[in-house]
C-alpha cells in the first residue's frame, strides 16, 4: 500500500507531463526527470510516503492541465495541499515579473515545513545545472532563489544547508562567467 501510493504518483506525474510532451527547458530531457530527482531528494530526508508522492506530483498543477480538484479526487487532501503549497499562484495574475515573483515567494513562505522541504528539493534540482545549461537565464533565476531560500528555513535542515551550498556555488559560477556584470544584477 505504501509503495503503491508513491508508484501511483510517479505514474500519474509521468503521464501528466508526457501528455503535453513537456521537456526540461534548456536540456530537452523528458520533464519527468525533474520530479524524479525532487522525489529522490525528499526520500533522502524522510520516509513519509505522502511527502514523496507529493514531490513526484509537485509540478503537475503548475505545468499541465491537471487541477487541484483532479489531484484531490485521485490522491486526497494531504497530498493535494502539499502540491498547492509548492505551486506558483501568480499564473493568472496581471502584472510584471517582479510582482509575480513576490506573490509566489509570499505563497511559498506560508507553506508548511513539509511543503518547504519539497520546495527546497525542487530548488536544489533546478539550481544544480542552470548555470551550465543556461547562464543568461541563471543571471535572474539565481538571485530570485536567493530571495526565496531564507523563507524556506523551516523545511528540512539537511536540504536547507544543501540548497544554501548549491546556491552559493551558482553565484560563484555566475561571477566567474559574468564578473561584475553579475554582481550588479
Amino acid at each position: 500500500m505504501v509503495l503503491a501510493l508513491i508508484e501511483q504518483a510517479r505514474v500519474f506525474a509521468t503521464e501528466a507531463h508526457a501528455s503535453i510532451n513537456q521537456r526540461r527547458r534548456f536540456t530537452d530531457d523528458p520533464y519527468i526527470v525533474h520530479p524524479e530527482a525532487v522525489a529522490k531528494l525528499v526520500a533522502e530526508v524522510t520516509d513519509e510516503v505522502v511527502m514523496i508522492a507529493a514531490a513526484w506530483l509537485h509540478d503537475v498543477v503548475e505545468d499541465t492541465p491537471v487541477t487541484l480538484s483532479d489531484l484531490r479526487n485521485q490522491f486526497g487532501e494531504d497530498i493535494t495541499q502539499l502540491v498547492y503549497e509548492v505551486s506558483k499562484v501568480s499564473g493568472d495574475v496581471a502584472g510584471d515579473k517582479v510582482l509575480k515573483k513576490a506573490l509566489d515567494r509570499d505563497h511559498f513562505a506560508q507553506a508548511s515545513p513539509r511543503g518547504k522541504t519539497i520546495k527546497l528539493a525542487d530548488m536544489i534540482d533546478n539550481l544544480t545545472s542552470v548555470v551550465q545549461s543556461a547562464p543568461e537565464f541563471a543571471k535572474s533565476y539565481v538571485p530570485d532563489k536567493a530571495l526565496l531560500l531564507p523563507l524556506l528555513k523551516e523545511g528540512d535542515n539537511t536540504l536547507y544547508i544543501r540548497a544554501t551550498t548549491v546556491l552559493e556555488q551558482c553565484e560563484r559560477e555566475l561571477y566567474k562567467v559574468f564578473g561584475d556584470l553579475y554582481k550588479d544584477y
